[in-house]
């Protein structure tokens, strides 16, 4: 047999708001998820500025929902009708324009902020026990993104997403036995066509979104399982107070509500000066070339990906078959060094030699070309970043309490990350690409000898309670 039903008890003078509000919350948990989730969510009282983008995230995550489906509703994922159907938005739809534009800011804002939200996370070691799971969903959600803003750059089909999505879909004809077969499935015909576009239509406005959304609530929900991290990094859950409640947090509702609208306000600042003035940003938002319709008979003299693709990009044109001599000569330095310095057992030290001479011998010119290594550190950068709650083994979490040094390890590393981008942008002349060689090996020297470095050095004791000033 059922429960009896219960219904609320409610005042017969109490409001409208009120008596509708009991009865959805006897028939559905709204309130009781409101005050989980975030009303009544106990968290640090030591946030700064870097906890806005979270929240930001989300807010543009909407943003773009909202103005694709209003693009959707006129927009025709046809061969020889997307490119005029985008000018059609642009200038015949009422407000189409804004719609378009919002959109492809929006995009462009949405890396922003999650690059953001990621250093944010590197910086104060987010991604530490317990909260690699939280790390793992973010990372999943940072390649849906990816995998969205790349089969939405093509829809415009103009020169530089026809292009682009050319060069980026060829990339998978570099794997050996199965590359060809496999981009001709992604493509669903032998060139970027009709039959491209409308998959990339249904991943992009149906399958990636669906997916987001269920990885965004995973996130948020494995988020306050385990409790927000700080600033300082130590544990606000080892000193509760009489409530139950660690006394160094405060109710995110009003506290942080407040806090974000006042962050939310600023970006929508922001966002509407690049939408209403600037919205191709000199051409890294919107590049002169996707204002051309899209010509299989006319190649554009540079071809590259979207600024937020740019720095795992040039890891891909910095693969020459000349740094594949470095790349082995790395390799078997890292073996030696894990063999000197690491504390693995012999076994697992055996097995990782035994690995790197199976790709010592695939990276020799005459077994596997350069162009495969270059989609192999292509991946391997971005698939790398998953591994940071492993590869992390300093003592403490938040860079405020490690040696002084290791600051500047983390700002060669964005330094690094930065000049990547920024050549991914330019055509690879020897000297950009020289550099690009460089920034690459100091982008994975970062994170495969992490297990190392950040156990060095002189570090600062922890406080007890989180620092806080209040303001």
């Amino acid at each position: 047999m059922g429960t009896a039903f219960k219904e609320t008890k409610v005042p017969a003078d109490a409001p409208a708001t009120t008596k509708a509000l009991a009865w959805v919350d006897d028939r559905f948990p709204l309130s009781k998820l409101w005050n989980d989730q975030w009303g009544k969510y106990h968290a640090p009282k030591n946030f700064n500025i870097w906890y806005l983008f979270g929240s930001l995230a989300m807010l543009v995550l909407v943003l773009q929902i909202v103005t694709g489906i209003f693009l959707t509703m006129h927009y025709k994922p046809d061969a020889n009708l997307a490119f005029g159907s985008v000018e059609y938005i642009m200038k015949e739809v009422p407000w189409g324009w804004l719609v378009r534009y919002m959109h492809s800011t929006g995009a462009s804002a949405f890396f922003i902020v999650v690059y953001l939200h990621m250093t944010r996370g590197l910086l104060y070691g987010s991604y530490r026990k317990p909260r690699e799971l939280i790390w793992l969903f973010g990372f999943a959600i940072f390649l849906c993104l990816m995998a969205e803003a790349f089969f939405g750059y093509l829809l415009p089909w103009g020169q530089m997403s026809y292009w682009g999505a050319q060069v980026i879909v060829n990339l998978f004809g570099a794997i050996p036995f199965i590359g060809n077969d496999l981009s001709l499935w992604i493509r669903g015909d032998y060139v970027v066509s009709d039959a491209t576009l409308n998959r990339f239509f249904a991943f992009h406005v149906i399958a990636i979104p669906l997916v987001l959304l269920g990885l965004v609530a995973a996130h948020l929900i494995a988020l306050h399982e385990v409790g927000s991290n700080n600033p300082d990094g130590i544990e606000v859950k080892d000193n509760l107070g009489p409530d139950g409640h660690g006394v160094d947090t405060i109710p995110s509702h009003p506290y942080y509500t407040t806090k974000d609208l006042f962050g939310v306000s600023m970006f929508l600042l922001i966002y509407s000066a690049v939408v209403f003035f600037a919205p191709e940003m000199g051409g890294y938002f919107l590049e002169y070339n996707n204002f051309l319709p899209a010509d299989s008979l006319k190649t554009p003299p540079h071809i590259a990906p979207t600024w937020y693709f740019t720095p795992f990009y040039s890891v891909l044109r910095a693969t020459t078959s000349d740094f594949m001599w470095v790349v082995m000569a790395g390799l078997a330095a890292y073996v030696v060094f894990i063999w000197l310095r690491s504390r693995l057992s012999h076994t697992t030290k055996i097995a990782i030699t035994v690995l790197a001479v199976i790709l010592e011998i695939g990276m020799l010119p005459q077994v596997l070309d350069a162009k495969f290594w270059g989609v192999v550190l292509f991946g391997s950068a971005v698939i790398i970043l998953a591994l940071l709650p492993w590869l992390d083994h300093s003592p403490v979490r938040s860079i405020r309490y490690r040696p002084g040094w290791h600051k500047t390890v983390y700002g060669v590393f964005f330094v690094a990350f930065l000049v990547l981008g920024y050549l991914g942008t330019q055509l690879p002349t020897p000297a950009y690409t020289l550099l690009a060689q460089a920034c690459t090996l100091l982008y994975f020297g970062f994170f495969l000898l992490m297990p190392w470095w950040s156990t060095w050095g002189r570090f600062k004791p922890l406080p007890t309670r989180v620092t806080f000033t209040p303001h």
